[in-house]
């Protein structure tokens, strides 16, 4: 049974977030379609610039650009909590009109009892994009692949100092902790260190720590610069459309049979309909079909992997068991 306790700092910010518009259902027309009362209000919950509010942004605009609905999206930012705040927001207001994008830390900020909601208290509706990780080094760093790494760390796990952004029992941090639990590293002696003020790379550049674990395009910008190696990405596949990216190999390429996908995804309120659903699972199709949303992708380093909302929650459920026994591993969470 998964023992969790919600942080106390966490609740004050949810209690503000109830504030807002007049709850409304829409109508649904002859043809069974549903019809919305107002324009739509795409979440972003963080504070602009970061990866949720360009997602929400891009997809508004080319929702808006390519005339996918008769209706305007919008794009609101509830920054707070890693995203708890934004996600009380729309279970409390429940309002189909209210949608919200959202990744990874979703399950993270539950699993770790930051926010007693996770991704089974909302409907998802749909997948648009996958981004990945990478594990990078100095270029002078006596390790060419993630075997090279990993071997050195079965024998000594301490021998190797690992950075990332996120908190431990966050992304950076667990997505290291994956592939080296998967290569036979005994991944409770790994020394982690996070730097939220982002000088993760500097750190490794300067020789503080030796590897970082970050995303793709963050890595691939100082390894293009020749300042810094990339040993292995967590996508399934090496990454299309881009000469460099394209030379980047995979773990599973190198024998480790791992993979994390930073999936960014739509969500609505627990309760929507049949039509509801339809309506946005029609409309984040056509956008991601679109050679408008194409171009967005080759922009920001984005695979396209579009997932209807059964796909989405079959894809969703696989990961949640997955994190959740390496946070049990870890010592995160309780049996």
């Amino acid at each position: 049974m998964l023992k969790r306790s919600v942080s106390f700092f966490i609740l004050p910010l949810i209690l503000l977030a109830g504030c807002s518009l007049p709850v409304q259902s829409g109508s649904v027309n002859d043809q069974g379609e549903w019809v919305p009362d107002r324009s739509i209000e795409i979440i972003a919950p963080a504070a602009a610039g970061g990866g949720w509010d360009t997602t929400a942004r891009m997809l508004a605009r080319t929702v808006v650009e390519e005339k996918i609905t008769d209706e305007s999206f919008g794009v609101v930012n509830k920054p707070g909590g890693g995203g708890a705040v934004a996600w009380s927001y729309i279970h409390k207001r429940n309002d189909p009109h209210n949608i919200f994008v959202s990744s990874p830390p979703l399950h993270f900020v539950y699993l770790n009892g930051q926010s007693p909601y996770g991704y089974e208290d909302f409907t998802p509706i749909a997948n648009l994009i996958a981004d990945y990780g990478a594990f990078a080094v100095r270029e002078d760093a006596k390790w060419d692949t993630l075997d090279e790494l990993f071997a050195d760390m079965r024998e000594d796990p301490e021998s190797v100092t690992v950075v990332g952004v996120s908190s431990p029992g966050s992304m950076d941090h667990i997505q290291f902790m994956m592939f080296a639990d998967k290569a036979g590293v005994d991944i409770t002696k790994i020394r982690y260190v996070s730097d939220q003020d982002g000088g993760g790379m500097t750190s490794v550049l300067n020789g503080s720590v030796d590897v970082i674990s970050t995303g793709v395009m963050d890595a691939a910008d100082q390894a293009r610069a020749g300042k810094m190696k990339i040993l292995g990405i967590t996508a399934p596949e090496r990454i299309e459309g881009d000469e460099f990216l394209e030379t980047l190999p995979t773990a599973k390429e190198q024998g480790i049979d791992a993979e994390f996908i930073v999936w960014r995804g739509m969500f609505g309120p627990p309760d929507m309909t049949e039509e509801q659903l339809d309506y946005y699972e029609q409309a984040f199709q056509k956008v991601s079909e679109s050679e408008a949303f194409a171009e967005v992708r080759d922009m920001y380093g984005w695979d396209e992997q579009f997932m209807n909302s059964e796909e989405f929650q079959v894809f969703l459920d696989e990961q949640y068991v997955e994190l959740e026994k390496i946070l049990k591993d870890l010592g995160f969470i309780d049996e």
